[in-house]
């Protein structure tokens, strides 16, 4: 025999153990999975003094991932506090989440081979995961926040791109000249008019506030009128104004669910916007999905994605549907019940503080019946929408800079620049340093009025003397 014999024929025995190993034992796969595990809980490892995070894709000093640290923080492991830096209570991070997701690392992580659905579509030549739209399904059924029962579900890369899908499914076409008209209720997310406005298109066209143009006030068109309920920026439960043939309306529910405000009823509406961001916290993962009454407007929509980015990453889709089963778990109680207490306790302390000022004011938060909880419940919306009550103070977040607080200004909300949007669903970090500034800002106002309030006794004090000396 052969010295290339031989060889041949011990590789042909060495790989059929291995696959009998492997097909019997799963000792491939524990191997490579192991070698995963192990990499990423040693970054899950690495200290930040609970003001950071290293990551498996973050930069790598000698060998070795290191600390993404938390506004305000800084040094090597997150542990020196910046004290000048800015409250930045702008941006809508949903990292109010976290501290779930690291309590329940295990049931929510995967592990994604290098030939994962490396296809552009699924077996069934479709874009989207039968599994996962199950699970979006079970989800609101669970939640019972809405209808999903005949309709059609499709994904998007975010809410963000979901909206502008619908405004261009439902606009008027081969209508140059009589463009749909796109509005909104003030105060509006001001994603709405900047992205109208982006695109420039010949078919839609934003006209702003919706009660300009209501049904009373005689104006002729075809409306698209986008409602978001719970309201971003001040929480409020709202519906459609616009009425009849030429109104069409699109739902953005980002914020429908128990976090942040009550679920009276099942949503049920011919096109409704959700998004992952707000729901599991997870607004790097850029998801989102679209029930749909209308066949022709799920039509159009699926052609708008299709064009645009061809689907959903399947990676993405992976991980959503990990992290959907994660949430539905005992009801979905777990972590809907953590998401509410952490609101809850947010509110409280931005209340007590406020309640203590005459200069500044924040919405009225509304009690009632939750059929989730099963119990009536005050909102708990995912921004302070905050008023400047001094006449003097017409830009109120200049105000707020004066303490290091930067928030989102209420004129790119079509309101008026008194008013700013405070984001309360970031960090612990984030917020403790924001209710730490405002707590400031109110305690001047105090001390202001104290002085002001001796001065003035003081003054009628010394007009007295006078008239009496």
């Amino acid at each position: 025999m052969s010295r290339n014999t031989i060889f041949l024929t011990c590789s042909i025995v060495l790989n059929l153990l291995l696959f009998h190993s492997w097909y019997f034992h799963g000792e491939w796969e524990q191997s490579w999975t192991k070698s995963a595990t192990a990499e990423a809980e040693f970054v899950a490892s690495i200290s930040c003094s609970g003001h950071g995070r290293a990551f498996l894709d973050g930069s790598i000093v000698d060998g070795k991932p290191v600390c993404e640290c938390n506004a305000c923080y800084g040094g090597s492991h997150c542990s020196v506090f910046l004290p000048e830096c800015i409250a930045d209570a702008d941006s809508g991070d949903p990292m109010f989440l976290e501290p779930f997701w690291l309590k329940h690392a295990a049931s929510s992580t995967i592990v994604v081979p290098g030939w994962h659905r490396m296809s552009y579509e699924f077996n069934d030549d479709s874009l989207i995961s039968k599994e996962l739209d199950a699970q979006i399904r079970k989800l609101h059924a669970v939640i019972g926040n809405a209808v999903t029962d005949g309709r059609f579900i499709i994904f998007g890369v975010g809410a963000t791109q979901l909206l502008h899908a619908a405004v261009q499914a439902l606009s008027t076409t081969n209508h140059p000249s009589s463009p749909s008209r796109v509005v909104a209720s003030t105060p509006y997310y001001p994603i709405y008019k900047e992205q109208t406005e982006f695109f420039n298109s010949e078919d839609y066209k934003f006209e702003g506030d919706t009660s300009l143009c209501n049904n009373n006030n005689g104006c002729k068109g075809n409306f698209i009128e986008l409602v978001t309920s719970p309201n971003n920026p001040d929480g409020q439960l709202k519906k459609a104004v616009l009425q009849g043939p030429s109104a069409k309306t699109i739902h953005d529910f980002a914020y429908y669910w128990p976090h942040y405000t009550p679920i009276p009823a099942l949503a049920d509406e011919n096109l409704m916007i959700f998004t992952l961001s707000k729901l599991t916290g997870h607004g790097g993962s850029r998801f989102g999905w679209a029930i749909i009454k209308d066949e022709a407007v799920h039509q159009r929509m699926l052609t708008y994605m299709n064009l645009s980015t061809y689907g959903v990453a399947r990676e993405t889709q992976l991980r959503v549907l990990k992290l959907l089963k994660v949430a539905v778990e005992n009801e979905g109680k777990e972590m809907f019940n953590f998401g509410y207490q952490t609101m809850r306790n947010r509110w409280r302390k931005l209340s007590k503080t406020m309640s203590l000022s005459k200069w500044f004011s924040i919405q009225e938060l509304e009690t009632q019946f939750c059929s989730f909880s099963e119990r009536v419940r005050g909102a708990t919306p995912a921004y302070a929408w905050l008023k400047c009550e001094r006449e003097e103070d017409k830009d109120c977040n200049a105000v707020l800079h004066s303490v290091n607080i930067t928030g989102r200004h209420g004129s790119l909300f079509g309101a008026e620049s008194r008013f700013v949007r405070l984001s309360l669903v970031k960090s612990d970090d984030d917020f403790d340093l924001l209710l730490k500034r405002m707590g400031t800002l109110v305690s001047q106002e105090n001390n202001n009025d104290g002085i002001n309030k001796i001065m003035t006794h003081t003054n009628e004090f010394i007009g007295t003397d006078k008239c009496t000396g």
